[in-house]
Order: C-alpha cells, then structure tokens, then sequence
C-alpha cells in the first residue's frame, strides 16, 4: 500500500496527462484502439500524441483520445484530427514518428500532411 503523500505525487505527476485525454479543448485528436489497431502499432501513437501535446504546451487546446473500431482495418494504425469548423482529417497508416509531424505541421502550424491522410492511401 502507497502512503497518502506518494499518492498525492503521482495524481500530481500524472494530472497533465489526464487533462489531455478528457478536457474540453477545441481539437481533438482521435486514436483507433480496437485490436487491430493496437496489433498495428497505434498504442505508440496514441502515447506519442500525448506526450507530444504536453512537450509543445498544447495542453488545455488540444485533447487526445482514443476509440474502438473506425472501420477501415486495412489502414490502421488511424488517427482522426477534428477541429472546430474543419473537416476531419483521418490519418493512416500512423507511426510515433509521423505523428510527430502531424503535430507539428497540422495542429501547431494547421497545414495538413497530405501524404499521411487516407486520400492518398487509397490513390496509392
């Protein structure tokens, strides 16, 4: 059993990481965390977008989440951006590594990566 202030400290340690998983920010950043999902590497890419948030100071404006099945296993991992006022973006084929870049150029810089999206998936 912890004792009271060692649980004080890690509720403290991990409230930023709570905030970004269930606040009320106006982007969402949405992870697929069905199995294949997960088979395919998302629970990276889920830990990369939210470490990446807290890293860049985006927290309390964008929220990360994750979700079940979004239906389209052939091109998971998949990560849907939703802004307010936007259309979806939906990310395929997703790496710690890409989402780095997407944090960078869409959310911080609000370009799309168009190479990453499932447009260009299905063209391909």
């Amino acid at each position: 059993m912890k004792s009271l202030a060692e649980l004080a400290a890690i509720r403290e340690k991990m409230k930023d990481k709570i905030v970004l998983r269930e606040g009320g920010a106006n982007t969402r950043i949405v992870v697929g965390m069905a199995t294949c999902g997960i088979a395919a590497g998302a629970r990276p890419v889920l830990n990369a977008f939210v470490e990446g948030v807290d890293k860049e100071g985006l927290n309390g404006q964008v929220i990360v989440s994750q979700t079940g099945c979004i239906g389209i296993c052939q091109y998971e991992p998949v990560v849907e951006v939703m802004e307010p006022g936007k259309e979806k973006v939906t990310y395929v084929k997703m790496t710690a590594e890409k989402a780095e870049k997407v944090l960078k150029e869409h959310i911080k810089g609000g370009k799309v990566v168009q190479e990453y999206t499932i447009a260009n998936a299905k063209n391909a």
